[in-house]
This record gives structure tokens, C-alpha cells and sequence, in this order.
């Protein structure tokens, strides 16, 4: 891993900043470059550990390039992804408020620059700027409304349910006013699989069924749901079976 301070790297040609995360957006740009100062910024390689399980930091942890995975080990061993982290978004912000382990590890997916704030720096940028504050408030209502329909999903659905459910979460409306819905770029088998707890042959062989269908088609560099409504219907009558 590489480990570089904000000054060496406004050398470069290309200067990493946070002025690209959402959080910040209220901020003037001399807070920006202040804050840019008070970071650690790190370049990660592709597959590498960017906070293990368990781990005992509080820095909050800004994706500004590439992506990351958050991932949680269940207690059977089995990684279970959370979620993704795409530039310009965050994680870490518990641990800072709280100071208590990660409740989940993050692995970077492409090579990944990232800034890492002290959990100081964090709150004194929460408490002082109210906008900030609000970003984080509903960021994280959010987040256990996400985490409270997951928990639903793994009681009331099997594993070929919760696959439905998490395709319908990654895909995007199509273009052009069509019931479809888009997936680009797809996820892999075993991405899918740590996303619902499952195994990567289980995900191959029901979109194959999804495939066979016609509810799901392939096309170049994406998957489309051809019928979202009918698999959310699908859904529905899986977890009301009366």
C-alpha cells in the first residue's frame, strides 16, 4: 500500500480532492482544500484489505477513485457483501462516532484512491457545518432502513427470492419509457452470491432458469429484467404465501 500526505500529491498532475463527495457539498472550496490537508491519502491495489474485520481505527475512510466492497464475516466463516462504495462516497463513520471495532471489513475491487480522515476531523466537521450533519443523519436512516428490508428478506426468502430482490436493487430503468430494467456492468456470479449469502452456483443456475423464462435477457455488457413487476410479484407471493 501506498501512503502519501495531501502535499506530495498536488505534485502530481492529477490532484485527489474531496470535493467530489456529496457529504461536503455545502462547503466552500478553501474548507475543501483544509480538510484535504487533514487527511491521510492512500492508493490501494486491486483486491487488497482497506480495513479488516475487527479492526480497531476510527478514521473515516473516503473512496475517491475506483471502487470498494464492504463485506461482513458471518459467523459460519462465509463473507457476505453490504454493499458498495463508488467514488465520491464514504465508510467508517460509525466506528467515529462511536469509537467501537468496524462492524465490516472493505476490499478494494479496482485500484482505489482513498483519504482518511481522524474521527476528530469528522465530527468537528459535523458539528460545525449543519448541512453536513443532515447528510449524515439521513444517510444513515438510510442505511438501517436497507439493513431492516435485508434482515426481512433472509427470514421470509430463500436464496432464489433474495436473488430476484437483489436484482431488482442494482437495476436501472431502461431508456425509452420500457418496462425493462438494466443491470451494467453486471456483477459477478460471486459477487451476487456474497451480496445474498448464497453460493455462486446457486446465482448460476437460477438466472439461468430466469434466463429460460425470458426474464432475464444478456446483452452486451449488461443484464435486463425484462418483467420487474412480475418478479417483484414473484416476491410477494414468496414472502405472503397466503
Amino acid at each position: 500500500m501506498v501512503v502519501l500526505r495531501y502535499n506530495e500529491l498536488t505534485m502530481r498532475q492529477k490532484i485527489e480532492t474531496l470535493a467530489a463527495v456529496a457529504l461536503f457539498r455545502s462547503l466552500d472550496p478553501n474548507k475543501i482544500r483544509l480538510l484535504n490537508t487533514q487527511c491521510s491519502w492512500r492508493q490501494v491495489p486491486q483486491n487488497q484489505w482497506i480495513i479488516d474485520y475487527e479492526d480497531t481505527g476510527s478514521d473515516v475512510v473516503f473512496v475517491v477513485s475506483g471502487v470498494a466492497h464492504v463485506k461482513l464475516q458471518s459467523i459460519s466463516g462465509r463473507e457476505v457483501m453490504l454493499r458498495e462504495i463508488k467514488a465520491g462516497e464514504f465508510f467508517g463513520e460509525l466506528a467515529a462516532i462511536d469509537n467501537l471495532p468496524r462492524s465490516a471489513g472493505i476490499v478494494a475491487v479496482t485500484n482505489v484512491t482513498i483519504a482518511r480522515m481522524p474521527a476528530s476531523v469528522f465530527r468537528a466537521t459535523i458539528h460545525a457545518h449543519p448541512d453536513v450533519c443532515d447528510q449524515l443523519l439521513a444517510r444513515l436512516s438510510a442505511e438501517i432502513r436497507k439493513l431492516a428490508n435485508r434482515i426481512n428478506e433472509f427470514t421470509t426468502l430463500d436464496a432464489r427470492f433474495r436473488l430476484y430482490a437483489e436484482l431488482l436493487r442494482l437495476a436501472r430503468p431502461a431508456v425509452g419509457g420500457q418496462k425493462a430494467a438494466v443491470i451494467s456492468p453486471p456483477p459477478v456470479h460471486a459477487q451476487i452470491a456474497a451480496r445474498i449469502s448464497s453460493r455462486r452456483e446457486a446465482v448460476a443456475r437460477e438466472l439461468k432458469a430466469l434466463e429460460r423464462s425470458g426474464l432475464v435477457e444478456r446483452r452486451q455488457g449488461s443484464l435486463v429484467l425484462t418483467d420487474p413487476d412480475q418478479l417483484r410479484n414473484m416476491i410477494d407471493r414468496a414472502a405472503n404465501p397466503d
